[in-house]
């Protein structure tokens, strides 16, 4: 059986929690606190036994109820996005906080979030992919995992040659849909949604069905955003790669999302969140770009505390992924000392490159 890089992940998180090294660290990269990302919060449903590659977009409830309480009983002030970024701008080191963020617009967010956030009165921040609210987003990656989850076999052009995947077994589809997705993270953002377009109608998935059984419409998102402990971000209106993007239509994707939000909800749109949020989707240019559009800060998905220095970057913030495949408690403690992300950094403190 191969071995899979989560696999390698967890053992390496593992080998510094169990040998104690992790808190060596402590005194230097524990940091003002940390931004702590998640996508959908629900219960964990593989498609098909051995395989839900995005079940790494997935946290339990029972899992976020235990991290709160544990950060709760560690002394770790809960604040809002917008209270998070004072501190960071004033260098206010006095205790150590946690900001909660949820990335796209999910229906799990009202439903499933909401509650435990409120037992703990929990501040958290979720970040709007308008066309998901709409119903019309091309949420590609799971429309992928349903086509590889149902079919024994998957066809696709590959570049300039046809592909057959044999999907008829556990490792077959994990194998199948590694290579097409980060295709189709490569490609352009038109030729993404000309291939998914072209999958969906070969294999019978229907894109906006699809969104819309997992999205908030908008109705829902003005619940949720009328709780006092919620605040709205933007996080694009495709959920665009925005580095593939022309620099016009990226300034568009983050400028309009802001103003469709600002319109539907009634109030203003001062944080924002880049789709995907690596290196490859959103750099130097995307940051400036969020900065034009008037936002007084935005989260990435690069690994990392937060840190004085973070002041000078605050388009750029790193945020703490609470992952569905790393839902091991003592992952927090090796989290807060700052030592993966030393380590992962190359011991830098900002990655805003």
């Amino acid at each position: 059986m191969a071995i899979k890089k989560t696999d390698i992940i967890r053992a390496g998180l593992e080998t510094l929690y169990y040998s104690g090294v992790y808190r060596a660290f402590e005194s230097t990269w524990s940091g003002m606190g940390a931004i702590f990302m998640l996508h959908h919060v629900r219960a964990q449903k593989e498609p098909f036994p051995g395989f839900h590659p995005n079940s790494c977009l997935e946290t339990t409830p029972e899992f976020l109820d235990a991290v709160l309480a544990r950060l709760r009983a560690q002394g770790i002030e809960f604040v809002s996005i917008g209270d998070a970024v004072q501190r960071i701008r004033s260098g206010d080191t006095t205790s150590r906080f946690a900001a909660f963020t949820i990335d796209d617009g999910y229906l799990d967010n009202l439903q499933q979030a909401l509650p435990i956030f409120r037992k703990f009165d929990c501040p958290f921040t979720v970040f709007i992919a308008t066309k998901i609210v709409d119903g019309t987003a091309a949420l590609w990656w799971l429309a992928l995992e349903k086509i590889v989850a149902e079919n024994p076999e998957v066809s696709m052009r590959i570049g300039n040659a046809d592909r057959s995947f044999p999907t008829a077994t556990a490792s077959e589809k994990l194998a199948a849909y590694e290579e097409i997705y980060w295709y189709l993270r490569q490609v352009s953002e038109e030729e993404q949604r000309r291939k998914t377009l072209n999958l969906c109608s070969r294999y019978g998935v229907n894109l906006d069905q699809l969104c819309r059984s997992e999205g908030m419409n908008w109705e829902q998102l003005k619940l949720l955003s009328a709780d006092p402990l919620v605040t709205i971000g933007a996080h694009t209106i495709n959920h665009a790669a925005l580095a593939k993007l022309p620099e016009g239509l990226a300034e568009r994707e983050i400028q309009l999302s802001k103003e469709r939000l600002e319109h539907e909800l009634n109030r203003e749109i001062d944080f924002f969140c880049y789709p995907y949020g690596d290196p490859g989707s959103a750099g130097t240019r995307e940051f400036d770009l969020a900065r034009k559009a008037g936002m007084k800060a935005a989260v990435t998905t690069r690994k990392g505390l937060i840190y004085p220095e973070h002041a000078d970057h605050m388009l750029a913030l790193p945020r703490v992924s609470l992952n569905g495949d790393y839902q091991s408690l003592h992952y927090i403690d090796l989290y807060l000392s700052g030592a993966p992300f030393a380590l992962w950094n190359r011991f830098q403190r900002v990655d805003a490159a």
